[in-house]
Protein backbone atom coordinates (compact mmCIF):
# COMPACT_ATOMS: atom_id res chain seq x y z
CA UNK A 1 0.00 0.00 0.00
CA UNK A 2 1.38 3.41 -0.99
CA UNK A 3 1.95 5.97 1.75
CA UNK A 4 2.63 9.66 1.16
CA UNK A 5 4.97 11.83 3.22
CA UNK A 6 5.55 15.61 2.92
CA UNK A 7 9.01 17.09 3.57
CA UNK A 8 10.63 20.52 3.28
CA UNK A 9 14.05 19.29 2.11
CA UNK A 10 14.85 15.86 0.73
CA UNK A 11 18.46 14.75 0.23
CA UNK A 12 19.08 11.64 -1.85
CA UNK A 13 22.23 9.83 -0.70
CA UNK A 14 23.87 9.52 2.73
CA UNK A 15 27.42 9.99 1.49
CA UNK A 16 29.82 12.80 2.35
CA UNK A 17 27.94 15.55 0.48
CA UNK A 18 24.49 14.46 1.65
CA UNK A 19 25.39 14.16 5.32
CA UNK A 20 27.39 17.41 5.34
CA UNK A 21 24.48 19.29 3.76
CA UNK A 22 22.00 17.79 6.23
CA UNK A 23 24.23 18.54 9.22
CA UNK A 24 24.88 22.09 8.01
CA UNK A 25 21.14 22.68 7.71
CA UNK A 26 20.59 21.16 11.16
CA UNK A 27 23.18 23.51 12.68
CA UNK A 28 21.20 26.38 11.12
CA UNK A 29 17.90 25.12 12.52
CA UNK A 30 16.51 23.65 9.30
CA UNK A 31 15.30 20.05 9.16
CA UNK A 32 15.97 17.69 6.24
CA UNK A 33 15.39 14.03 5.45
CA UNK A 34 18.20 11.95 3.93
CA UNK A 35 17.31 8.92 1.80
CA UNK A 36 19.87 6.10 1.60
CA UNK A 37 19.25 3.12 -0.67
CA UNK A 38 21.39 0.66 1.33
CA UNK A 39 20.69 -0.63 4.84
CA UNK A 40 23.66 1.16 6.39
CA UNK A 41 26.24 3.88 5.70
CA UNK A 42 28.33 2.87 2.67
CA UNK A 43 32.11 3.07 3.00
CA UNK A 44 33.44 2.10 -0.44
CA UNK A 45 37.02 3.30 -0.85
CA UNK A 46 38.24 2.82 2.75
CA UNK A 47 39.84 6.26 3.28
CA UNK A 48 40.32 9.66 1.70
CA UNK A 49 42.94 12.37 1.73
CA UNK A 50 41.51 15.24 3.76
CA UNK A 51 43.26 18.47 2.89
CA UNK A 52 43.27 21.95 4.43
CA UNK A 53 40.10 23.01 2.59
CA UNK A 54 38.23 19.94 3.85
CA UNK A 55 39.17 20.65 7.47
CA UNK A 56 37.69 24.13 7.13
CA UNK A 57 34.41 22.54 5.99
CA UNK A 58 34.49 19.90 8.75
CA UNK A 59 35.06 22.63 11.33
CA UNK A 60 32.15 24.62 9.87
CA UNK A 61 29.75 21.74 10.63
CA UNK A 62 31.37 20.98 13.97
CA UNK A 63 33.08 17.60 13.50
CA UNK A 64 36.67 18.65 12.83
CA UNK A 65 37.97 17.91 16.34
CA UNK A 66 36.31 14.48 16.50
CA UNK A 67 38.10 13.33 13.33
CA UNK A 68 41.36 15.18 13.94
CA UNK A 69 41.87 13.32 17.22
CA UNK A 70 41.62 9.92 15.50
CA UNK A 71 43.99 10.46 12.56
CA UNK A 72 47.67 11.28 12.14
CA UNK A 73 48.73 14.55 10.59
CA UNK A 74 50.67 13.97 7.36
CA UNK A 75 53.82 16.09 7.29
CA UNK A 76 54.56 16.08 3.58
CA UNK A 77 54.82 14.18 0.32
CA UNK A 78 57.74 12.33 -1.23
CA UNK A 79 57.65 11.40 -4.92
CA UNK A 80 59.84 8.63 -6.30
CA UNK A 81 60.33 7.30 -9.83
CA UNK A 82 60.30 3.49 -9.95
CA UNK A 83 61.85 3.75 -13.42
CA UNK A 84 65.06 5.38 -12.18
CA UNK A 85 64.70 4.40 -8.52
CA UNK A 86 65.41 8.02 -7.57
CA UNK A 87 63.28 10.46 -5.54
CA UNK A 88 62.06 13.29 -7.76
CA UNK A 89 60.77 15.70 -5.09
CA UNK A 90 59.90 16.13 -1.44
CA UNK A 91 57.43 18.79 -0.34
CA UNK A 92 56.62 19.71 3.25
CA UNK A 93 53.04 20.48 4.26
CA UNK A 94 54.28 22.67 7.11
CA UNK A 95 54.95 26.37 6.50
CA UNK A 96 55.18 25.86 2.76
CA UNK A 97 55.99 29.35 1.50
CA UNK A 98 53.20 31.02 -0.46
CA UNK A 99 50.62 28.37 0.47
CA UNK A 100 51.35 28.48 4.19
CA UNK A 101 50.89 25.46 6.44
CA UNK A 102 48.59 22.77 5.02
CA UNK A 103 46.83 20.36 7.36
CA UNK A 104 46.51 16.95 5.70
CA UNK A 105 45.26 13.70 7.21
CA UNK A 106 44.14 10.44 5.62
CA UNK A 107 40.70 9.95 7.17
CA UNK A 108 38.93 6.63 7.25
CA UNK A 109 35.72 7.03 5.29
CA UNK A 110 33.66 5.04 7.78
CA UNK A 111 34.72 7.31 10.65
CA UNK A 112 33.95 10.45 8.64
CA UNK A 113 30.46 9.30 7.72
CA UNK A 114 29.76 8.16 11.29
CA UNK A 115 30.99 11.48 12.71
CA UNK A 116 28.60 13.39 10.44
CA UNK A 117 25.67 11.01 10.95
CA UNK A 118 26.03 10.88 14.75
CA UNK A 119 25.50 14.63 14.99
CA UNK A 120 22.16 14.45 13.17
CA UNK A 121 18.83 14.13 15.01
CA UNK A 122 17.44 10.61 15.23
CA UNK A 123 15.37 9.70 12.17
CA UNK A 124 17.15 12.09 9.79
CA UNK A 125 18.49 9.20 7.69
CA UNK A 126 15.94 6.82 6.16
CA UNK A 127 17.69 3.62 5.08
CA UNK A 128 16.53 1.11 2.44
CA UNK A 129 14.99 4.03 0.53
CA UNK A 130 15.77 3.61 -3.17
CA UNK A 131 14.34 6.32 -5.43
CA UNK A 132 12.79 4.86 -8.58
CA UNK A 133 11.02 7.89 -10.08
CA UNK A 134 10.87 11.69 -9.85
CA UNK A 135 7.95 13.81 -11.02
CA UNK A 136 6.81 17.42 -10.77
CA UNK A 137 3.72 18.68 -9.01
CA UNK A 138 3.37 22.46 -9.00
CA UNK A 139 5.95 23.93 -6.62
CA UNK A 140 6.86 20.47 -5.32
CA UNK A 141 8.74 17.40 -6.49
CA UNK A 142 7.30 13.95 -5.88
CA UNK A 143 9.61 10.99 -5.34
CA UNK A 144 8.53 7.38 -5.62
CA UNK A 145 10.51 4.85 -3.60
CA UNK A 146 10.97 1.16 -4.30
CA UNK A 147 8.95 0.22 -1.19
CA UNK A 148 5.89 2.12 -2.47
CA UNK A 149 6.39 5.24 -0.35
CA UNK A 150 5.67 8.56 -2.06
CA UNK A 151 7.42 11.68 -0.74
CA UNK A 152 6.40 15.20 -1.66
CA UNK A 153 9.15 17.79 -1.11
CA UNK A 154 9.78 21.51 -1.48
CA UNK A 155 13.49 20.93 -2.22
CA UNK A 156 15.24 17.97 -3.85
CA UNK A 157 19.02 17.62 -3.47
CA UNK A 158 20.83 14.88 -5.36
CA UNK A 159 23.87 13.58 -3.48
CA UNK A 160 23.40 10.15 -5.02
CA UNK A 161 26.87 9.64 -6.43
CA UNK A 162 28.41 9.11 -9.84
CA UNK A 163 25.32 7.31 -11.19
CA UNK A 164 22.97 10.00 -9.89
CA UNK A 165 19.29 9.78 -10.83
CA UNK A 166 18.84 13.44 -9.85
CA UNK A 167 21.73 14.54 -12.11
CA UNK A 168 20.11 12.62 -14.96
CA UNK A 169 16.80 14.39 -14.21
CA UNK A 170 18.65 17.74 -14.48
CA UNK A 171 19.90 16.73 -17.93
CA UNK A 172 23.45 15.61 -17.17
CA UNK A 173 24.90 12.68 -19.08
CA UNK A 174 26.45 9.69 -17.38
CA UNK A 175 29.98 10.34 -16.10
CA UNK A 176 32.64 9.62 -18.71
CA UNK A 177 35.20 6.83 -18.40
CA UNK A 178 38.84 7.90 -18.45
CA UNK A 179 40.16 4.52 -19.57
CA UNK A 180 42.04 4.31 -16.27
CA UNK A 181 41.45 2.05 -13.30
CA UNK A 182 42.07 2.35 -9.55
CA UNK A 183 42.73 -0.29 -6.94
CA UNK A 184 42.52 0.83 -3.31
CA UNK A 185 43.39 -1.06 -0.18
CA UNK A 186 43.59 -0.67 3.58
CA UNK A 187 45.50 -2.75 6.12
CA UNK A 188 44.92 -2.72 9.88
CA UNK A 189 47.80 -3.99 11.98
CA UNK A 190 47.74 -5.24 15.55
CA UNK A 191 50.57 -2.92 16.59
CA UNK A 192 52.17 0.37 15.59
CA UNK A 193 53.19 0.24 11.93
CA UNK A 194 56.15 2.61 12.38
CA UNK A 195 55.47 4.25 9.00
CA UNK A 196 56.58 7.88 8.64
CA UNK A 197 53.65 10.34 8.65
CA UNK A 198 54.24 11.08 4.97
CA UNK A 199 52.34 10.53 1.73
CA UNK A 200 54.73 8.43 -0.33
CA UNK A 201 53.96 8.43 -4.07
CA UNK A 202 55.59 6.30 -6.73
CA UNK A 203 55.46 6.65 -10.51
CA UNK A 204 56.20 3.96 -13.06
CA UNK A 205 55.62 3.33 -16.75
CA UNK A 206 51.88 3.99 -17.07
CA UNK A 207 50.98 3.70 -13.39
CA UNK A 208 50.96 5.61 -10.12
CA UNK A 209 50.84 4.37 -6.52
CA UNK A 210 50.72 5.89 -3.06
CA UNK A 211 50.93 4.80 0.57
CA UNK A 212 49.92 6.89 3.60
CA UNK A 213 49.08 6.20 7.26
CA UNK A 214 45.60 6.92 8.67
CA UNK A 215 46.47 6.32 12.32
CA UNK A 216 49.10 4.39 14.29
CA UNK A 217 47.79 0.97 13.17
CA UNK A 218 46.17 1.63 9.77
CA UNK A 219 47.76 2.13 6.35
CA UNK A 220 45.85 3.17 3.21
CA UNK A 221 47.24 2.66 -0.28
CA UNK A 222 46.18 3.14 -3.91
CA UNK A 223 47.29 2.07 -7.35
CA UNK A 224 46.05 3.57 -10.65
CA UNK A 225 46.83 2.34 -14.14
CA UNK A 226 45.50 2.05 -17.67
CA UNK A 227 44.20 -1.53 -18.05
CA UNK A 228 45.18 -3.98 -20.73
CA UNK A 229 42.78 -6.80 -21.62
CA UNK A 230 43.93 -8.57 -18.44
CA UNK A 231 43.14 -5.50 -16.33
CA UNK A 232 39.66 -5.24 -17.80
CA UNK A 233 39.08 -8.92 -17.08
CA UNK A 234 40.02 -8.32 -13.45
CA UNK A 235 37.40 -5.60 -13.20
CA UNK A 236 34.63 -7.73 -14.71
CA UNK A 237 34.70 -10.26 -11.89
CA UNK A 238 36.65 -8.81 -8.94
CA UNK A 239 35.12 -11.12 -6.33
CA UNK A 240 36.66 -14.22 -7.93
CA UNK A 241 39.90 -12.63 -9.05
CA UNK A 242 41.08 -10.69 -6.00
CA UNK A 243 44.07 -12.97 -5.58
CA UNK A 244 45.14 -12.18 -9.15
CA UNK A 245 44.36 -8.52 -8.51
CA UNK A 246 46.72 -8.45 -5.52
CA UNK A 247 49.44 -10.24 -7.45
CA UNK A 248 48.97 -7.87 -10.38
CA UNK A 249 49.64 -4.85 -8.12
CA UNK A 250 52.61 -6.46 -6.39
CA UNK A 251 54.18 -7.41 -9.73
CA UNK A 252 53.84 -3.83 -10.99
CA UNK A 253 55.38 -2.53 -7.78
CA UNK A 254 58.27 -4.97 -7.57
CA UNK A 255 60.75 -2.05 -7.49
CA UNK A 256 58.92 -0.32 -4.61
CA UNK A 257 60.98 -0.31 -1.38
CA UNK A 258 60.19 -3.46 0.62
CA UNK A 259 59.36 -1.51 3.80
CA UNK A 260 56.52 0.16 1.85
CA UNK A 261 55.49 -2.73 -0.39
CA UNK A 262 55.03 -4.99 2.66
CA UNK A 263 51.83 -3.15 3.60
CA UNK A 264 50.24 -4.12 0.29
CA UNK A 265 51.41 -7.71 0.86
CA UNK A 266 49.72 -7.71 4.28
CA UNK A 267 46.39 -6.39 2.94
CA UNK A 268 43.57 -8.96 3.23
CA UNK A 269 41.73 -9.79 0.00
CA UNK A 270 38.43 -8.37 1.29
CA UNK A 271 40.22 -5.03 1.80
CA UNK A 272 40.86 -4.58 -1.94
CA UNK A 273 38.54 -2.43 -4.03
CA UNK A 274 38.80 -1.97 -7.79
CA UNK A 275 36.87 0.53 -9.90
CA UNK A 276 37.16 2.39 -13.21
CA UNK A 277 37.98 6.10 -12.93
CA UNK A 278 35.22 8.39 -14.21
CA UNK A 279 34.72 12.14 -14.44
CA UNK A 280 32.22 14.79 -15.55
CA UNK A 281 33.16 16.56 -18.76
CA UNK A 282 33.92 20.16 -17.67
CA UNK A 283 31.86 21.69 -20.48
CA UNK A 284 28.81 19.86 -19.14
CA UNK A 285 29.04 22.02 -16.03
CA UNK A 286 29.60 25.13 -18.16
CA UNK A 287 26.50 24.49 -20.28
CA UNK A 288 24.30 22.40 -17.97
CA UNK A 289 22.10 23.07 -14.95
CA UNK A 290 23.61 22.43 -11.52
CA UNK A 291 20.28 23.65 -10.21
CA UNK A 292 16.87 23.94 -11.80
CA UNK A 293 13.92 25.33 -9.88
CA UNK A 294 13.93 23.55 -6.52
CA UNK A 295 16.37 20.79 -7.53
CA UNK A 296 20.19 20.66 -7.40
CA UNK A 297 23.09 18.22 -7.12
CA UNK A 298 26.23 18.05 -4.96
CA UNK A 299 29.22 15.78 -4.39
CA UNK A 300 29.95 13.08 -6.98
CA UNK A 301 26.51 13.65 -8.50
CA UNK A 302 27.81 17.10 -9.47
CA UNK A 303 31.56 16.72 -10.02
CA UNK A 304 32.85 13.16 -10.31
CA UNK A 305 36.61 13.54 -10.79
CA UNK A 306 39.74 11.44 -10.95
CA UNK A 307 41.60 11.02 -7.62
CA UNK A 308 44.83 12.66 -8.78
CA UNK A 309 44.44 15.73 -6.55
CA UNK A 310 42.79 13.87 -3.67
CA UNK A 311 40.01 16.48 -3.79
CA UNK A 312 36.81 14.53 -4.58
CA UNK A 313 35.68 14.08 -0.98
CA UNK A 314 37.08 17.47 0.06
CA UNK A 315 35.04 19.19 -2.66
CA UNK A 316 31.92 17.31 -1.50
CA UNK A 317 32.44 18.71 2.02
CA UNK A 318 32.72 22.22 0.56
CA UNK A 319 29.49 21.65 -1.40
CA UNK A 320 27.65 20.69 1.77
CA UNK A 321 28.66 23.81 3.68
CA UNK A 322 27.89 26.19 0.81
CA UNK A 323 24.57 24.52 0.00
CA UNK A 324 23.41 24.53 3.62
CA UNK A 325 24.36 28.20 3.97
CA UNK A 326 22.49 29.25 0.83
CA UNK A 327 19.42 27.10 1.34
CA UNK A 328 18.86 27.85 5.01
CA UNK A 329 18.22 31.49 4.15
CA UNK A 330 15.27 30.49 1.97
CA UNK A 331 13.63 28.87 5.01
CA UNK A 332 14.60 31.50 7.57
CA UNK A 333 13.08 34.42 5.65
CA UNK A 334 9.40 34.84 6.50
CA UNK A 335 6.98 35.40 3.67
CA UNK A 336 4.89 38.57 3.76
CA UNK A 337 2.49 37.19 1.19
CA UNK A 338 -1.04 35.98 1.79
CA UNK A 339 -1.64 32.33 2.62
CA UNK A 340 -2.43 31.33 -0.96
CA UNK A 341 0.76 32.93 -2.28
CA UNK A 342 3.17 31.46 0.30
CA UNK A 343 4.11 28.39 -1.75
CA UNK A 344 5.02 30.47 -4.79
CA UNK A 345 6.97 32.98 -2.73
CA UNK A 346 8.96 30.28 -0.95
CA UNK A 347 9.59 28.45 -4.24
CA UNK A 348 11.15 31.64 -5.62
CA UNK A 349 13.37 31.98 -2.55
CA UNK A 350 14.44 28.35 -2.85
CA UNK A 351 15.16 28.75 -6.56
CA UNK A 352 17.31 31.82 -5.95
CA UNK A 353 19.20 30.16 -3.09
CA UNK A 354 20.03 27.11 -5.24
CA UNK A 355 21.12 29.37 -8.10
CA UNK A 356 23.48 31.14 -5.72
CA UNK A 357 24.88 27.78 -4.63
CA UNK A 358 25.30 26.68 -8.24
CA UNK A 359 27.08 29.90 -9.19
CA UNK A 360 29.43 29.56 -6.22
CA UNK A 361 30.32 25.94 -6.94
CA UNK A 362 30.42 25.82 -10.76
CA UNK A 363 33.92 27.16 -11.44
CA UNK A 364 35.47 25.50 -8.39
CA UNK A 365 34.13 22.16 -9.68
CA UNK A 366 35.31 22.80 -13.26
CA UNK A 367 38.77 23.78 -12.00
CA UNK A 368 39.21 20.64 -9.88
CA UNK A 369 37.84 18.24 -12.50
CA UNK A 370 40.07 19.67 -15.24
CA UNK A 371 43.22 19.92 -13.13
CA UNK A 372 42.79 16.42 -11.71
CA UNK A 373 42.34 14.98 -15.20
CA UNK A 374 45.46 16.68 -16.55
CA UNK A 375 47.51 15.80 -13.46
CA UNK A 376 46.50 12.18 -13.91
CA UNK A 377 47.49 12.25 -17.56
CA UNK A 378 50.97 13.51 -16.70
CA UNK A 379 51.48 11.41 -13.56
CA UNK A 380 50.41 8.17 -15.23
CA UNK A 381 52.08 8.83 -18.57
CA UNK A 382 53.15 5.90 -20.71
CA UNK A 383 55.27 7.78 -23.27
CA UNK A 384 58.97 8.14 -22.57
CA UNK A 385 59.18 11.89 -23.20
CA UNK A 386 56.26 12.73 -20.87
CA UNK A 387 57.75 10.37 -18.26
CA UNK A 388 61.10 12.15 -18.59
CA UNK A 389 59.50 15.58 -18.15
CA UNK A 390 57.45 14.33 -15.20
CA UNK A 391 60.45 12.94 -13.36
CA UNK A 392 62.92 15.73 -14.21
CA UNK A 393 60.80 18.89 -14.44
CA UNK A 394 57.17 18.52 -13.42
CA UNK A 395 57.36 16.61 -10.11
CA UNK A 396 57.74 19.71 -7.92
CA UNK A 397 55.15 21.57 -10.03
CA UNK A 398 52.62 18.74 -9.53
CA UNK A 399 53.22 18.71 -5.77
CA UNK A 400 52.70 22.48 -5.72
CA UNK A 401 49.34 22.05 -7.48
CA UNK A 402 48.15 19.80 -4.65
CA UNK A 403 48.82 22.58 -2.14
CA UNK A 404 47.40 25.29 -4.38
CA UNK A 405 44.04 23.53 -4.83
CA UNK A 406 43.83 22.80 -1.10
CA UNK A 407 44.36 26.49 -0.28
CA UNK A 408 40.64 27.25 -0.50
CA UNK A 409 38.09 28.37 2.09
CA UNK A 410 34.40 27.57 1.56
CA UNK A 411 33.47 29.83 4.47
CA UNK A 412 31.39 29.15 7.56
CA UNK A 413 27.70 28.29 7.72
CA UNK A 414 26.82 31.88 8.49
CA UNK A 415 29.09 33.74 6.05
CA UNK A 416 31.08 32.95 2.88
Amino acid sequence: METQVVEDILIVGAGIAGLTTSLGLHRLGVRSLVLESSDTLRVTGFALATWKNAWKALEAVGVGTILRDRHLQVNGITITSLITGQPTSTVSFKDNGKHGSCEVRCVRRKLMLEALANELPSGTIRYLSKVVAIEESGFYKILHLADGTIIKTKVLIGCDGVNSMVAKWLGFKEASFTGRQAIRGCVELESNHGFDPMLKQFFGQGFRAGVVPCDQETIYWFFTWTPTTQGEELEENPAKLKTKLKQFVLNKLEKMPSDVRCFIEKTELDCFHSAPLRYRQPWELMLGNISKGNVCVAGDALHPMTPDLGQGGCCALEDGVVLARCLAKAFSEKSKEKKGEEDEEQYKRIEESLKKYADERKWRSIDLISTAYMAGFVQQANSKWVTFLRDKVLAIFLADILLKKANFDCGTLNSS
